[in-house]
């Protein structure tokens, strides 16, 4: 029978099973920020229209294409946010976050929108994990940022996924290769679009997918052959850090992200079985941005990390991620008496930091213990009316089949120091 309702287009749900695995691959990527000392920061979902314009950059397709904008009742332009770096930034300005402590190490996670026409992997609503570190300029720290990625999509068991890293350069090496840039494609055949997108912003072309663009873009200046002193040094020590710090990565010189503010370091994570959608995350430096938004000019780094698209890559890679229990101990009551002891007994277990589920309704032992099986539990508990009257229970482990009977009030105790 089909639904009355269904979910908006682009908007994925996440179900039992599947849900548990989506939440332990979110987990997954936030222990990594988490072991690295990132404290946790919860943004607003929209904002001023003007700071996503200002911050992310008016050449790029997300401010000129794929905004989800509205007008509140006030009149004022708001925006459903479409990424998370300058919702970060401007909180770190507005609440002095920048006047403590540096580096202000962050991490979220989240819900993020963009009007995309969807496919598999890309969505109109989509979740991420960033974090962001700002006000130190240090190679090391733009190594960290990189590496806490990494190890999260390690910690999933993902191993088919490369790292992509180039250096974008800085305010003084950037101009005159913009120079270049702009002599250069103007001899390309471009249309009216692509031409003023190069206006803007030239680097967005060689993001440009199509292939009639790319045949074009072979013999372009490469912005890594035109880093200057100060540049290529940064970018040396950021490969070494990486070299000692385990992380493997690809050097990619045509990266370009689809963000304007992005200063040298700038990475990408790309997975081999995720067809079109391939990129899991990425980020980079953005020294000058939060002078751009009305704080101190600090530098910063940081990445996003789709949720969603890394979900698919542990199944596509055929992982089995997280706990698929839903419960550790599951309770069955005969009878009503039993019931209301269970119930007791489900709040003792829960204190003890045991997942308790229990067999409601009128079902009898053997639909009850089918139940259990489907939970995923490692134990039961039986107890009937009988059995109160005994002061016993049945505990019984669902792995080897072995049951055996308890005093009431030992049972929780007992489960707790079985599951370890």
């Amino acid at each position: 029978m089909n639904a009355t309702y269904q979910g908006p287009k682009g908007v994925p749900d996440y179900f039992p099973p599947d849900s548990r695995a989506f939440k332990a691959v979110r987990d997954a990527l936030t222990g990594a920020a988490e072991l690295a000392g990132y404290d946790y920061i919860e943004i607003p979902v929209f904002e001023d229209t003007a700071l996503f314009v200002r911050g992310v950059g008016e050449s790029t397709d997300i401010v000129n294409k794929e905004m989800f904008t509205f007008d509140d009742r006030g009149g004022r332009s708001l925006t459903l946010r479409p990424e998370g770096t300058v919702g970060v930034l401007r909180s770190i300005v507005e609440h002095g976050l920048d006047r403590g402590q540096l580096p202000a190490k962050l991490w979220y996670a989240g819900q993020f929108f963009r009007a995309e026409r969807p496919q598999a992997g890309r969505y109109r609503q989509f979740h991420q994990v960033g974090i962001e570190a700002v006000g130190v300029d240090d190679p090391a720290l733009d190594a960290e940022v990189v590496a806490i990625a990494d190890e999260g999509f390690r910690a999933l068991g993902l191993t088919d996924y490369r790292l992509e890293l180039t250096s974008l350069g800085c305010k003084e090496c950037r101009p005159a290769y913009r120079e270049l840039l702009v002599a250069f494609l103007e001899k390309l055949d471009l249309d009216d679009e692509t031409r003023r997108r190069a206006q803007l912003n030239p680097l967005r072309v060689l993001d440009d997918k199509r292939e009639s663009v790319q045949k074009q873009l072979t013999e372009a200046p490469l912005i890594v052959d035109h880093l200057c002193a100060e540049c290529a040094e940064h970018f040396a020590a950021v490969k070494r850090g990486l070299d000692l710090l385990g992380v493997k990565y690809e050097l990619n010189p045509r990266l370009v992200r689809g963000l304007d503010y992005y200063t040298r370091t700038t990475f990408e994570f790309v997975h081999a079985k995720l067809g079109s959608q391939s990129a899991m995350g990425g980020g980079g430096r953005y020294d000058g941005l939060m002078g751009e938004l009305g704080g101190q000019d600090l530098s910063g780094i940081g990445f996003g990390l789709g949720t969603d698209r890394t979900f698919l890559a542990c199944k596509a890679e055929g992982l089995e991620v997280g706990n698929q229990a839903r419960c550790q101990a599951f309770l069955v009551p005969l009878g009503d008496q039993a019931r209301e002891r269970c119930v007791v007994l489900a709040g003792e277990l829960r204190a003890l930091g045991v997942s308790v589920d229990l067999a409601y309704g009128s079902r009898g032992l053997k639909g009850a213990m089918r139940g259990a099986d489907r939970a995923g539990a490692d134990y039961a508990v039986v107890i009937g009316d009988r059995d109160l009257e005994a002061g016993t229970g049945q505990l019984k482990d669902l792995r080897s089949g072995e049951q055996i009977e308890l005093p009431l009030a030992d049972i929780a105790q007992q489960v707790k120091e079985k599951l370890g």
